[in-house]
């Protein structure tokens, strides 16, 4: 079964590989073109292979082979997606072209390319629409357009859970399958929404695509060596605005669209998601007095800034290491936080800072009061024990990896700003970091270990972890 998924996905994956191809070819650029083609057929030859050797799998698919399926999907689409650029040559090391893949199906951005815009504009394209695939996740994709028999009725839940961000899936509707279709359909209506307002803009087509495939992913790969630094006021206020909207958790969206207005406003998450982009936007502008001609342009680029970091896109319109401290330890805590849950954000998200805080009240009272019994609650409905365990066991694991992945890439002998901020925006999906890997730098000066390193912390930040762990346990490859 995990066979079969991962060829389904392969086969959509090289589906989505034809435009840039068509681009490449518009363009005359024929060793780009012919390295997309190369591409197309291998990613199609393997998920042939893959369909004809698992072509009668019947076995139960539960929790466990739901990450396996999604983790082990996520590594080899990233291993044949990159193949592109490595065979272009416009990227030719492969551990940097596969960084480069997995940065753009995580939705990281970060990037190894130190002048992007010498890149063919297929590549370009290419790289800003795994950002859109990435975005939602490419198996909530293939569950709303890949039609199942009804023995295998059971899965879908599965592979939601493991692919999709948050502490807990819910459904929108009664099959999880109608649930991946309709989070589908505002994700593809929000993204033409963000592309119109882009060109009424005056921004070009492309330009406006690959901007728009970026921010609804919240991946925030550029195609400008300034990122959006280049554009109108008018197109960076766009930008901000969209990828707030993007933060935001897509079962808001639907309530709205089923007039439940109130459930949408008493939000606790929705409230705490924007009351920290509200607090964090009124601090930095404040603190960047003397760095900006006038209040408009500091508050203009605080909220920019403040919504491309808590909702881990990493468009960039300045060069914010040059700010203050203060400034700068507003946004690194806002890499931690993160955009919502059920957003294609990364970060811990709000959901998972709500139950927490939550959680430490519950357990001061209860140390005050040890007779006291008390459940945590959310929207006035109260969250299962399960729920709150399990974010406490993914904080002390987040907490593990980080400072691993701290230690390993401290090698490399960069500041310890550096290489903190490098880990934070991987294993956040962010991109752009402090100091050596901030706004107008890239990371293509880590060796190969940490490189490995930071591919592993993206690939675990956006799958929340225990997926990409679950592949690496003895236990879950012996039989039952």
């Amino acid at each position: 079964m995990v066979g079969r998924f991962i060829a389904q996905a392969l086969a959509i994956e090289a589906a989505l590989m034809l435009p840039a191809l068509i681009i490449e070819l518009a363009d005359g650029n024929g060793f780009a073109a012919r390295a997309f083609v190369i591409a197309i057929c291998a990613t199609g030859a393997v998920s042939g292979l893959l369909a004809l050797f698992c072509r009668g799998a019947r076995r139960g698919f539960f929790a466990k082979e739901g990450m396996v399926c999604v983790g082990l999907c996520w590594i080899v689409m990233s291993a044949l997606g990159c193949l592109p650029f490595c065979l272009s040559k416009e990227i030719p090391l492969y551990i940097d072209a596969i960084f480069e893949m997995v940065s753009g199906f995580t939705t990281t951005g970060a990037s190894i390319a130190p002048d992007v815009e010498a890149l063919t504009r297929g590549i370009l394209y290419w790289r800003s629409f795994s950002h859109w695939v990435g975005g939602m996740g490419v198996l909530v994709f293939l569950l709303a357009v890949v039609p199942e028999g009804k023995r295998n009725t059971g899965f879908t839940l599965h592979l939601l859970r493991a692919e999709s961000p948050g502490p807990d899936v819910g459904k929108l509707a009664p099959h999880m399958r109608q649930t991946a279709s309709i989070l589908y359909l505002l994700y593809i209506l929000l993204t033409l929404l963000d592309i119109a307002f882009l060109r009424f803009g005056g921004m070009p087509w492309f330009d406006s695509l690959c901007t728009a495939f970026g921010t609804a992913g919240t991946g925030g790969f550029g195609i400008k060596r300034d990122s959006m630094a280049g554009y109108t006021p008018y197109l960076q206020s766009v930008c901000t605005v969209f990828m707030l909207l993007f933060g935001v958790n897509f079962n808001c969206y639907f309530l709205l669209c089923m007039k439940r207005f109130r459930a949408v406003f008493r939000d606790e998450e929705l409230r705490l998601y924007l009351g920290t982009v509200a607090g964090s936007i009124a601090l930095i502008t404040w603190n960047l007095q003397g760095y900006y001609s006038s209040f408009g342009e500091r508050l203009h680029h605080a909220a920019f800034q403040v919504s491309s970091i808590i909702t881990t896109t990493g468009f960039a319109t300045t060069d914010f290491d040059l700010w203050p401290s203060f400034s700068k330890a507003i946004l690194l805590s806002l890499m931690v936080v993160g955009a919502c849950a059920g957003s294609t954000g990364g970060g811990l998200k709000c959901a998972r800072i709500l139950l927490l805080l939550k959680s430490m009240r519950r357990n001061m009272r209860q140390i005050l009061h040890p007779q006291r019994v008390e459940t945590v609650r959310v929207n006035d409905r109260a969250v299962s024990e399960s729920v709150v365990s399990n974010t406490n066991s993914y904080l002390a694991v987040y907490g593990t990896i980080a400072v691993a992945s701290f230690i390993i890439t401290s090698l490399d002998g960069f500041s310890l700003i550096t290489n903190l901020a490098a880990v934070l925006s991987c294993f956040n999906n962010i991109g752009p970091g402090l100091e050596a890997v901030g706004p107008t730098c890239d990371y293509s000066s880590y060796s190969v270990l940490s490189k490995l390193v930071l591919i592993f912390d993206m690939l675990a930040g956006r799958l929340e972890l225990f997926p990409i762990l679950a592949i690496f346990s003895p236990k879950t490859w012996q039989k039952a």
